[in-house]
């Protein structure tokens, strides 16, 4: 006898489950849950108006992006912002993108040069921060420097290695935001143009150290000290 073919869900349930995976990605990356705060299914579906599976297949989905944690036995939650992951994730940004850099260095042609140029000037001319969306870093802001970070290391050549960027970066959204929010003076500014400078110089010694250094700091921002986010 042979088995029916699993129903997909609803057309209907699957926008319920992006509308609830979006608004609370949203609120997570903005701070409205805490580091280790708690995602309760059944508070959530109340809150969002919509069924306990609904609330859970996004949880699902935010654990899979590395926005939330499926503890035993315990339900969901916020990643802790001193979890040890965000120092390993640090640490194989380290090794891969400056090697990624390097090659962009000697690789890029012109055409990646002035998309390099570009993508500076729009992310040194969006503001960091908007009123409307709180004390984290703004969407657009966010947006226009992960175009940055990925147009410095597209002229690779490497379609694998740029994927593996693109993994690690999602992985490591909550760690920069939370970093930025424990040091407010950092000066990304400042940090974003010796990139670029040193890229377009073709210096690839001077460009991956000084991605290192960025690198490393958003990790240490998050490793040193006590106080909350």
């Amino acid at each position: 006898m042979t088995q029916p073919a699993p129903t997909s869900p609803s057309p209907g349930k699957r926008m319920l489950s992006e509308q609830v995976h979006a608004h609370l990605r949203d609120a997570i990356m903005r701070g409205h849950h805490a580091p280790g705060d708690a995602l309760k299914p059944q508070d959530l579906a109340k809150e969002q108006g919509v069924s306990l599976a609904v609330v859970r297949e996004a949880l699902v989905r935010l654990v899979g992006e590395g926005f939330a944690d499926r503890l035993p036995n315990r339900g969901f939650a916020v990643p802790a912002f001193s979890d040890r992951r965000w120092q390993e994730i640090a640490e194989a940004r380290r090794t891969i993108e400056p090697v990624m850099l390097r090659m962009s260095v000697e690789r890029g042609d012109v055409d990646w040069e002035a998309r390099v140029r570009a993508a500076h000037h729009r992310l040194a001319r969006t503001p960091v921060y908007a009123p409307e969306e709180g004390e984290y870093y703004s969407a657009a802001w966010a947006e226009a420097h992960r175009v940055f970070h990925r147009t410095l290391l597209e002229g690779c050549g490497n379609p694998v290695l740029l994927e593996t960027f693109d993994r690690m970066w999602t992985a490591s959204e909550l760690a920069r935001r939370w970093s930025a929010h424990r040091n407010p003076g950092r000066d990304g500014v400042e940090e974003h143009r010796r990139l670029e400078e040193a890229a377009l110089a073709r210096d690839a010694d001077a460009a991956a150290e000084v991605l290192v250094q960025h690198l490393t700091r958003t990790a240490a921002d998050l490793k040193d000290g006590s106080a909350p986010v």
